[in-house]
């Protein structure tokens, strides 16, 4: 079974993602690493020198091209689901869990690492809240497609196994 963990930036897709793998046995695979290997770079430079059109192409084409083992848990970039195909193919291939958290919540922990971040780091935490808040609106169309949603508020792999099995 392919688990493809979808939700916005901050929601713990890759540390969940890792515990939910070894919870059950199956490999775990962080697409935006696989995606930084492939280009040689981090996802910032390469977003920042070839622009977001070049980024979400990449991003789609390693996404439908990786060759995953048979059981594997996915952790997705959190715009993923939003281009192309992506959350139709995702769907066909797998078993999709949105990791769903309040604007409030992904906010208190973007602020942590948000320096990593080239869209947030010159914002406070009023227009951090504004911007999350818009990019959900605009996303959640695409996350509410997936098969599964979880709070991701106290997340933990029991969870997350009792709703996938």
């Amino acid at each position: 079974m392919k688990i493809f963990l979808i939700g916005f930036m901050g929601c713990g897709k890759s540390t969940f993602g890792k515990k939910l793998a070894v919870k059950l046995g199956y490999d775990f695979i962080d697409l935006d690493h696989v995606l930084e290997n492939e280009v040689g770079s981090n996802i910032g430079d390469y977003f920042a020198s070839h622009g977001e059109a070049a980024f979400r192409a990449l991003e789609s084409k390693v996404l439908k091209e990786y060759n995953y083992p048979e059981n594997c848990v996915v952790a997705t970039g959190g715009g993923a689901p939003c281009y192309f195909d992506n959350m139709d193919w995702m769907n066909n291939n797998g078993t999709t869990l949105y990791i769903e958290m309040t604007p409030i919540a992904l906010a208190k922990r973007l602020e942590k690492g948000k320096e990593k971040r080239p869209l947030l780091k010159d914002m406070n935490e009023e227009q951090l809240i504004g911007f999350i808040e818009s990019k959900l609106a605009e996303r959640n169309p695409f996350y509410k497609r997936a098969a599964l949603s979880i709070e991701g508020i106290n997340l933990t792999p029991d969870k997350a196994v009792a709703q996938l099995f």
